[in-house]
């Protein structure tokens, strides 16, 4: 295939979704006037039958619940996918890398103003990634938000720091753990629903009183187990990226141009 044919061919696939897209923005209704009805039949009872002031979570994780199990084990076979990739192999051996290309793979010095704020915000960010995951079915948030804002402690600590106390902080065993206990809880707590012979992923927890951090049901229980999945996967990514792509400097070492 020639660099013209690919450049035509690129040329007329963006002009056929730019085409679509416009005809699709076209037959958007105006803002401030939603169609529904699903939207406001939500609004109307989500409070009253899941106890869930926040409608968002409500849906993702019980009116349609099995949708959101199917996305999330979306993201558990891409990290799952990555991983095989990037796994180590056998017969791999740690070199050290050309010099010119270790100069480039060298993460510049950290300053001091980056590791003092970087550090004052990373107890912040672990409450607040905690208050959204377990705080979904009440406002804005849950385990999806959450658990990109608790995987983002990790990558501070490399950010302040270096990859070495980025490896002391994580462990690719236990994320690993820890991503498949999230994932696979979701998927079990559909099937305790049979023991109690409801239908899969329906509600078998005490729905509490609406307001509180307990109530919900099996909402906030789905909602914690996405923020531990959501939370490992990103963790696991950054584990097998760093260890490919890092070159660092080890303490005493004279000369420190490794593979991480």
């Amino acid at each position: 295939m020639t660099r013209r044919f690919r450049n035509l061919f690129f040329l007329a696939s963006a002009a056929g979704f730019a085409v679509f897209y416009l005809w699709g923005l076209h037959l958007l209704p105006g803002f401030g006037h939603y169609p529904g009805p699903y939207g406001d039949v939500l609004n109307a009872l989500s409070v009253y039958e899941r106890h869930a002031t926040d409608v968002i979570t409500a849906v993702n994780f019980d009116y349609r619940g099995f949708d959101t199990l199917g996305e999330e084990f979306i993201l558990f076979t891409s990290v799952m996918g990555a991983n095989l990739l990037l796994r180590k192999q056998k017969d791999d051996k740690e070199e050290d890398p050309p010099l010119d290309l270790a100069r480039d793979r060298l993460a510049p010095p950290t300053s001091d103003a980056v590791r003092v704020a970087g550090l004052a915000l990373l107890l912040p960010i672990v409450v607040f990634g905690i208050y959204t995951v377990t705080h979904g079915q009440l406002t804005p948030g849950g385990g999806f938000q959450g658990g990109v804002i608790l995987a983002s402690a990790p990558l501070i600590i490399y950010l302040c720091g270096d990859y070495e106390n980025f490896k002391r902080i994580t462990s690719h065993v236990v994320a690993e753990v820890a991503e498949a206990v999230g994932a696979g809880g979701y998927a079990v707590t559909g099937l305790i629903s049979f023991i109690f012979g409801y239908k899969y992923l329906q509600n078998f927890i005490p729905l509490g009183q609406t307001g509180d951090v307990f109530s919900g049901g099996t909402i906030a229980l789905i909602s914690a187990l996405t923020g531990l999945e959501v939370a490992a996967g990103i963790v696991l990514l950054m584990i097998s990226f760093f260890r490919q792509t890092l070159v660092y400097r080890k303490p005493g070492e004279e000369r420190g141009d490794h593979h991480a």
